[in-house]
C-alpha cells in the first residue's frame, strides 16, 4: 500500500486525481486544501501555515496553487511560494516521502512565438507575468529537497472540471465579448494536456522511483488554438465571434485595463489581460522526447479529449 498526500485535492487537477485513483486497492489517498470537502479521506486546511497532519506519505502530490494568471503579489508569494516551502518542510519532517511538485509550462513563456521548447530551454530572468514568476521560484525550492523530488510542467489542461482554460473564452464568449485576434504571420499553434493523459503521468512519476527531474508534459499533438475554439463554441451551440482585432491593438487595449484594474483595486480578473492575449496568438510547442521515453505516449488524445469535455459542459453547462 503507497500513501499518497495529494495538496490542492478540492481544485481541477488534485480533484481528477483523488477521483480517477482513489478506489484503488493498492493506493492509501489523502487530500488537503483550503475549501470544504465531504469526503472522509480529507482535511481542511491552509498550506499558507504550518501543515499539521496525522497521515505519513510515502509520497506528496503538491498541486495546490493559485493558478489564476491574474492576482496579487501577496497571493502569489502566499499561496505558491510559501505554501510550497510548508510542504517541503512537512516533508523533512515525515521521513522525506517522494515529491512531486506541480509547476507549469508557463515559466518559459516569451511574449512571442516559441517552438520545440524542452526542460533545458532557457528560463528567466523575466517572466510572461507573476503567476510564472511564482510557480519558478517554487521549483527553485523543490531543487533545494533532500528527498527524490520531481518537477512536472503541464501544458493548457482541459477537460471536464476544468477551472481555467475554457471557462474564462467561454464566458466571454457567452457574453460576445470574445474576439478572434488577426495577426500578420500564420495561425499560432500549441499544445496541450488532458486532465486524464495529465493523471495517470502524475502516478507514474508518484509510483516510479526512476522518475525524477523535470518533465515537461503535453499530449504531443499541437493544435491551431482559434481553430479549434471555434469548433468548442459550435458543438456547444454557442455562437462565434463576430469581432476581430488585431494583435498590437489587442494588446494596447489589455494593457490599459490592466492599468485601470490596479489604479482602482478590482479584484476581478480584466476581461482582457495581455497574457490571454499571448496565449491565443503565439505559438508554443514542445519537444516532449523526454516524456515520451520516460512516461509513455498519451493515454487519452486531443481529439478524445475535446469530446469528453464537450460532453461534460453540455451536461454540466
Amino acid at each position: 500500500m503507497t500513501n499518497i498526500l495529494v495538496t490542492g485535492a478540492s481544485g481541477f487537477v488534485g480533484g481528477a486525481f483523488m477521483r480517477r485513483f482513489g478506489q484503488r486497492d493498492d493506493l492509501c489517498l489523502h487530500g488537503v486544501a483550503r475549501r470544504y470537502m465531504p469526503w472522509p479521506n480529507y482535511t481542511q486546511l491552509d498550506l499558507s501555515h504550518d501543515i499539521r497532519l496525522d497521515f505519513r506519505p510515502d509520497v506528496v502530490i503538491h498541486a495546490a496553487a493559485h493558478v489564476s494568471p491574474w492576482g496579487t503579489a501577496a497571493q502569489y508569494q502566499q499561496q505558491n511560494i510559501n505554501a510550497t516551502e510548508n510542504v517541503i518542510r512537512f516533508c523533512q519532517q515525515h521521513g522525506l516521502p517522494k515529491l512531486v511538485y506541480l509547476s507549469s509550462s508557463s515559466v518559459f513563456y516569451r511574449d512571442e512565438p516559441q517552438f520545440n521548447l524542452t526542460e533545458d530551454s532557457a528560463i528567466g530572468p523575466e517572466f510572461i507575468n507573476a503567476y510564472s514568476a511564482s510557480k519558478y521560484a517554487a521549483e527553485l525550492c523543490i531543487k533545494r529537497y533532500e528527498g527524490s523530488s520531481v518537477i512536472l510542467r503541464p501544458r493548457a489542461i482541459f477537460g471536464p472540471g476544468d477551472t481555467v482554460l475554457f471557462p474564462r473564452i467561454l464566458a466571454a464568449a457567452k457574453k460576445g465579448r470574445l474576439p478572434l485576434f488577426d495577426s500578420s504571420g500564420p495561425a499560432a499553434i500549441g499544445d496541450l494536456i488532458y486532465i486524464d493523459t495529465l493523471c495517470d503521468y502524475i502516478l507514474s512519476a508518484a509510483l516510479r522511483p526512476d522518475i525524477t527531474g523535470a518533465y515537461n508534459l503535453t499530449n504531443a499533438e499541437p493544435v491551431e488554438f482559434q481553430s479549434l475554439l471555434l469548433t468548442v463554441l459550435h458543438r456547444l451551440g454557442m455562437p462565434a465571434p463576430k469581432r476581430r482585432i488585431n494583435v498590437n491593438t489587442a494588446m494596447r487595449l489589455a494593457a490599459v485595463l490592466e492599468w485601470l484594474y490596479h489604479t482602482l483595486r478590482i479584484k476581478k480578473e480584466p476581461p482582457l489581460t495581455r497574457y490571454g492575449v499571448s496565449v491565443l496568438t503565439h505559438s508554443k510547442t514542445f519537444d516532449v522526447s523526454r516524456m515520451l521515453a520516460d512516461f509513455g505516449p498519451p493515454s487519452v488524445s486531443v481529439a478524445e479529449g475535446i469530446e469528453h469535455f464537450i460532453r461534460w459542459q453540455l451536461q454540466h453547462g
